[in-house]
């Protein structure tokens, strides 16, 4: 079930402060994969169970799915995996957040709010300004994921990274998933219900050159 909440509304100006990657996770030298739009956080819980020599953060725009996930988190113990409540674009537009963008090695956006009206385009997650802000400043070699069920996001989403002087398409087909931050090809609670229903996926991978 899809929940909309308006990201352009005043309620998410604010967000909590970013702690370091040393307080965030018992080993902070680990490769770092972003999850924007992670809800409860179940997919990275289970890519977090699995690829102990991965570090996983998650970003979520409604507040009490973060709560949720924080909870489960305390409970379960695991030391390679953090949540933050906010507006991601708000979060890593921030100059206090850049040092989260300068240590990324993966990015991912799993079927993202489509907002079907065309008035409501300006609230999807991915946007110009925001992609230009992630590919400035995530390192060389440093990938973005994209994946949904909606074929017309899914070209929103393509033309606005394909238009990015600093990124560049990579070929699913060769690319090495084994050294990615999901070697297993764990699916996300939304692709399994798609995949079950027989519908279509898109996705496209694109790197930092």
């Amino acid at each position: 079930m899809r929940q909309h909440v308006n990201p352009l509304s005043n309620n998410f100006d604010k967000f909590e402060k970013i702690i370091s990657l040393k307080e965030m996770f018992n080993d902070s030298e680990l490769n770092l994969h972003l999850d924007i739009g992670c809800a409860t956080g179940e997919f990275l819980f289970n890519l977090a169970l699995v690829n102990t020599n991965w570090n996983y953060l998650g970003i979520e725009i409604r507040e009490r799915l973060v709560k949720t996930a924080k909870v489960k988190l305390r409970e379960s113990k695991i030391e390679n995996l953090y949540f933050v409540f906010g507006n991601a674009n708000k979060i890593l537009s921030d100059v206090q957040s850049q040092f989260i963008l300068n240590n990324l090695k993966s990015i991912s956006f799993n079927f993202p709010d489509p907002w079907f009206k065309k008035r409501h385009y300006k609230r999807r997650v991915i946007q110009s300004d925001f992609i230009n802000t992630l590919s400035i400043s995530i390192k060389k070699g440093a990938f973005i994921f994209i994946k949904t069920d909606v074929e017309e996001l899914f070209k929103y989403m393509d033309f606005t990274l394909s238009s990015n002087l600093n990124l560049k398409k990579i070929d699913k087909n060769d690319f090495n998933y084994s050294t990615s931050f999901n070697p297993n090809r764990i699916q996300t609670n939304r692709e399994k219900y798609v995949i079950n229903n027989e519908f279509d996926i898109f996705e496209m991978i694109y790197m930092k050159i």
